[in-house]
Formats: C-alpha cells, sequence, structure tokens
C-alpha cells in the first residue's frame, strides 16, 4: 500500500526507491550496532544529508528542493516501513516537527543561518517541550528565559527529547516572563555548543531503542534575543500551530509500521505450519489477517486524505488529531494480533515483530497521548 497511491506521482516514487537504497545501504548492516548501543551514530546523519532525504520542503535559496510535505511523507513512510524504528524517529523529529516551526517563524538570519545544515546533516535539530513535571500539560513549563540586555539567559531541565544526544540545536519551550498562563511561553532557538548546556543520559527505553532520546539541562545559557523564534510570548501559538503536522506523522508513521508488522505475519502465516497445514490456512487466522487487511485499507484511505488536506493546509487540528488517534490505535491492535500468530516465536527479540510489538507502544503517547486526542477532537464536535 505505499506505493501506487493517487497523492503521490513519479517524482514521489524515485524518491521512495531512494529512500530504499539508502535503508539498505547504510541502515540494515548497522541497525544491530545501534540498537545495542542505544542511538544511531552521528555518520547516520551525514549519510542522510548526502543522499537527500532530510528536510526536502527547505526552499531552494536555504540549500534544499522546496518540495511539499508529500516529499516528506515518503522518507517517513519507507523509514517506518523497514522495520527500523529508532532512525525513522530521529529523522522524523528533524524534518516534520523540528523544522516546520523554523521555515513558517523563522526570521530570514536565521534560516540562512540554521537550514542549510539541516539539509545536509550537519545540524540536527531537536524541540524541547516535555520538563519533568509536565507533559501533555505544557502550560506547566518551568524552564525560564530572563532578558538581559542583549541575551536571554535560560534556565531548567528537559527531558525525552528526541535527537536530545546529537542535536546541534534546540527549539526550547520557556516562560520569558512570570505569569502562569500560555502568554508567557516563548519558543527559543539554543545552540548546544553554549556554555551552560549539558546533556544528561541517554534514556533507556522499552522500544526504539536506537532513537536518541534524552535528557537536557539549561544553566544560565546564555543565547542572543535574535535567537527567539517569532514573537515573545506567542509559543503556545506557534505550538498549536505546528502540532497537527506532527500528529499527522505520527500517524502515517504508525500505519506504515502497522503494514510492515502485517506483511511479514501474512508470509509467516502461510510458511508456518500446525496440525499439517499452514497456520494461515486455519479459519480463525484468516479471519484475523481478513480484519487486518481491512483495516489497513481503510487506514490508507484516511491518511492519503489528510495529506493532501494538509499539503492544501486545509487539515483541521481536529482532524490530525483523529489521525493521530485511530492510526496509532489501529498500530496497537494489529501489532498485538501479529505478534500472537507467531505464537511462542512472536516473543523472542529474534524476530522482527517481538521488536516491532515494543516500538509501538509510544506512538500512543507521544506527540499528544490517545486520551489527549479524544479531548480535543471532542470540542470540536
Amino acid at each position: 500500500m505505499l506505493s501506487n497511491r493517487a497523492i503521490y506521482d513519479d517524482e514521489h516514487q524515485q524518491l521512495r526507491d531512494t529512500v530504499r537504497r539508502f535503508i539498505a545501504a547504510e541502515v540494515a548492516p548497522n541497525f544491530a550496532g545501534w540498537e545495542e548501543t542505544g542511538i544511531v551514530a552521528r555518520e547516520f546523519w551525514t549519510r542522510a544529508g548526502q543522499a537527500g532525504l532530510l528536510c526536502p520542503t527547505v526552499p531552494e535559496e536555504y540549500g534544499g528542493i522546496g518540495a511539499d510535505f508529500r516529499m516528506n511523507m515518503v522518507v517517513c513512510e519507507e523509514m517506518a516501513y523497514s522495520g527500523f524504528a529508532g532512525p525513522a524517529a530521529d529523522i522524523s523529529v528533524h524534518s516534520d516537527v523540528c523544522l516546520g516551526y523554523l521555515i513558517k517563524h523563522g526570521t530570514h538570519e536565521q534560516k540562512a543561518r540554521w537550514l542549510p545544515g539541516m539539509v545536509d546533516g550537519s545540524v540536527v535539530c531537536a524541540i524541547a517541550m516535555t520538563e519533568p513535571g509536565t507533559g501533555s500539560d505544557l502550560q506547566g513549563v518551568r524552564t525560564t528565559a530572563v532578558r538581559d540586555g542583549d541575551d536571554y539567559v535560560i534556565n531548567g531541565q528537559k527531558t525525552f527529547i528526541s535527537n536530545g544526544q546529537h542535536c546541534d540545536i534546540v527549539i526550547a519551550v520557556t516562560r520569558t516572563n512570570n505569569e502562569r498562563g500560555s502568554g508567557s511561553m516563548s519558543l527559543i532557538v539554543i545552540e548546544t555548543n553554549r556554555e551552560g548546556f549539558r546533556r544528561g543520559r541517554n534514556l533507556d527505553k522499552l522500544g526504539q531503542l536506537s532513537a536518541d532520546t534524552s535528557e537536557i539541562y539549561f544553566d544560565d545559557v546564555r543565547v542572543p534575543v535574535g535567537n527567539l523564534l517569532g514573537a515573545e510570548g506567542r509559543g503556545m501559538n506557534i505550538l498549536m500551530s505546528e502540532l497537527p503536522q506532527e500528529r499527522l506523522t505520527i500517524g502515517v508513521t504508525a500505519l506504515a509500521a502497522a503494514q510492515r508488522a502485517y506483511d511479514i505475519t501474512l508470509a509467516y502465516a502461510f510458511d508456518r505450519k500446525a496440525f499439517g497445514k499452514p497456520i494461515g490456512e486455519f479459519q480463525v487466522n484468516r479471519h484475523k489477517l481478513a480484519d487486518m487487511k481491512t483495516e489497513l485499507t481503510i487506514g490508507w484511505a484516511f491518511a492519503d486524505q489528510c495529506i493532501a488536506r494538509h499539503v492544501d493546509d486545509q487539515l483541521s487540528a481536529s482532524e490530525a488529531s483523529m489521525a493521530k488517534l485511530w492510526l496509532t490505535e489501529m498500530q496497537g491492535r494489529i501489532v498485538d494480533q501479529c505478534l500472537q500468530l507467531h505464537g511462542g516465536y512472536g516473543f523472542m527479540r529474534e524476530y522482527d515483530i517481538c521488536r516491532m510489538y515494543a516500538d509501538a507502544r509510544i506512538h500512543r503517547i507521544y506527540g499528544g497521548t490517545s486520551e489527549i486526542m479524544r479531548e480535543l477532537i471532542s470540542r470540536a464536535l
């Protein structure tokens, strides 16, 4: 279901072929080692940049190709379908999440300074929202940015930061005044080579073991006021404008990974024999496979609709929330059934479905939990 869809053309298929070659040459041979060490190698970013996989929506004047968001989705789908969830997550945060903030809200000077490196892989970007005491409630953010002359002095702690170990710049959610509400929140880009920036431990996770996920600290970090992204006090508004793209991306990632789980399970079901015949020939298992195929087919139709609407700037926040909710919950159902069809072998990490089961769980949490998605959808009823 990844290819031959109406929303894509020949140019997208060419990129799809490039991503598949990149995965075979650069990811597959190294993946087991990255999983063992808990992080992709920094060279991964350079190679991805050389292959043209990073930030395809960056305009040509800043080193990109100026494509629309469908190119991002081609990379996203193929990386997720490969089953190598850690590298897939790292690239997606960089290209599909962080980049939108800089393209839509950055100044010309900010774009010229950071975007070319994000395209070629020499600058890795992270976004720092979550803190130890705040998850989905971003209004509870306590990291401060106090104006001191031509600088902001930043203090605080962030956790669950994707790309936290490799990042060269961080888009940090901060408070620029003492008020509790969203009007005190601002986004500031922090270069990680500045004095006072510290990386904490690379976090030990249930799944996506090679995804770079860290704690980071700001101890009197000074950055120029020119690093402010958008207007002071408008951080929450900017976040709300960009979160639909992030949520759509998570949904599509979940869908592509679910498709992979189904495809390997379908092959396994007609290879593995029990009681003298392939387990896929038993009616109970055939019907499970039929249900999964139906859900995936519906999922792709819905995802393509949402992608097309987003490219036309028509995707609403509630629609993006529905995409994330339904597609990630569907992934959870499918990988669970696929593992069950593998029997005891499904519980062994040497089988891909075991790893994919663990990798899938985070999709119902980050970017806004399923419970938060339901609340956002209900507000638009």
